[in-house]
């Protein structure tokens, strides 16, 4: 056990004093928490340019009253003027735009032209397709001969928003939002598969590391293999805890101070848009914008849906998940390590380890959608899928304790069994140079 804890001792601060654990420790939470902060400060500096003048010259005659002065836009029409006209003389008019509107067609269709000196802005785009949209609208509603016609239209505009509610056994209720548990288990997923990912390779690149300078053959001589590879795991592991601790910590602390100075509001619906995005998977930026404007929410209904989740056992579950899962792969990957001469070697054996995390990934995107699913069920059933998907579910709380329990078991089955498996390709491997092996060959170094 003494070996043991001075490789664990050896391999922790070999890497937290390197200037590279320093560097991405503090940069990482300032990316993460850039990522809810930026968008709250665009928002509040991103206002438009005040008192822009637009002139229009309209042929159709239904536009004029729809075009209303504002702090942004201040409109005016010369319809007497030939438009080739206005165009000589645009540049000292003192506008931004020329909009020429067409007559309308046999269907009281129109086409709108819109020149100007520099590119339009979006919103001088939006503002004139909204003002002549609702003028033909009217037009042609008006062609039916309706009475009280807006009165009616006003009666139609109906807009539905369904409130979400758990029940538990008594029949109690809890606010609850989908979008927010699909945040949750996304954030939680994904992070579960990169720190997977880069700390298993930074396992393999020490072991090749230490290959390469033959510092592992002076090593071996005084500790078993099977104990240098649990050390070397084992230590790079608690890098990790521990770099993932200062993230957690320093994260919410920024986000905090941000919240002190751009308030709790801002943040909140910086948050609600993020989740509303991400539950809605809409790609199209008008249905986003009407998608958070129907669905929004004060900030109070956000914490009160955030009050119905588990966090305790969506915490303890990703730790469990994320220990035993870096275990499993870390194993994995210092096999692969232990059995090549440099990194460039590992192509093709890095590729049978790798290839199960990005099909958790995959299975961790349909388990946002789906979380009952019956391939959701078995993706968090499979131990080498199961770190990923089985978080993707967790936070919808529809998990039983038993499919829970089953999982843990059978991925900490794995981890013991594929480092059994490991440590005797480790043994071989990290003694063998010159040669890339074939898996093959790898088999064989099984039965020594």
């Amino acid at each position: 056990m003494d070996k043991l804890f001075l490789i664990i001792s050896r391999e922790f601060l070999i890497r937290v004093k390197k200037k590279s654990f320093i560097f991405l420790t503090l940069l990482t939470p300032i990316f993460f928490a850039s990522l809810m902060i930026l968008p709250t400060a665009i928002m509040m500096m991103s206002e438009g340019e005040k008192g822009q003048k637009i002139i229009i010259s309209d042929k159709s005659g239904v536009t004029e009253g729809f075009f209303a002065d504002n702090e942004e836009f201040i409109w005016s029409y010369d319809n007497d003027t030939p438009v080739d006209d206005l165009k000589k003389t645009f540049s000292g008019m003192g506008f931004i735009a020329l909009v020429d509107i067409s007559s309308p067609d046999s269907l009281f269709n129109v086409s709108v032209s819109a020149y100007s000196s520099k590119q339009l802005n979006v919103d001088a785009i939006e503002a004139i397709e909204k003002g002549v949209e609702d003028a033909i609208e009217k037009k042609k509603l008006q062609r039916y001969n309706i009475e009280n016609l807006n009165e009616i239209i006003k009666d139609l505009n109906t807009n539905v928003s369904v409130k979400t509610f758990t029940l538990d056994k008594e029949g109690g209720e809890k606010r609850s939002m989908v979008e927010i548990y699909m945040v949750i288990a996304y954030v939680a997923s994904l992070l579960i598969y990169m720190f997977i990912f880069m700390f298993g390779s930074m396992v393999m690149r020490g072991v090749i590391e230490e290959k390469t300078t033959r510092i592992i053959e002076v090593i071996v001589s005084s500790v078993k293999p099977f104990e240098l590879m649990l050390g070397k795991i084992l230590g790079v592991g608690s890098v990790a805890l521990l770099q993932f601790t200062i993230w957690i910590l320093l994260s919410v602390g920024i986000v905090s101070v941000a919240q002190t100075f751009l308030g709790e509001d801002s943040l909140a619906s910086t948050a609600q848009m993020t989740q509303t995005i991400a539950g809605s998977q809409v790609t199209d930026l008008d249905n986003v914008t009407m998608a958070i404007s129907e669905d929004s929410t004060p900030f109070q209904e956000i914490m009160s849906a955030l009050g119905s989740v588990n966090f305790v056992e969506v915490i303890l579950s990703f730790l469990a998940y994320f220990i035993l899962g870096y275990l499993l792969y870390a194993a994995l990957f210092a096999a692969v390590g232990s059995a090549v001469d440099n990194e460039a070697d590992t192509q093709q054996l890095v590729l049978p380890v790798t290839l199960p995390l990005i099909i958790g990934l995959f299975l961790m995107m349909h388990t946002f959608q789906h979380p009952g699913s019956s391939l959701s069920f078995w993706g968090s059933m499979i131990p080498f899928t199961s770190p990923m998907v089985m978080m993707a579910r967790i936070p919808f709380g529809d998990v039983p304790l038993w499919e829970l329990a089953l999982s843990l078991a059978l991925l900490l089955g794995t981890f013991l069994f594929m480092t059994y498996v490991s440590a005797k390709i480790y043994r071989v491997g990290i003694l063998m140079y010159g040669k890339k092996p074939s898996w093959k060959e790898i088999i064989k170094w099984l039965k020594y």
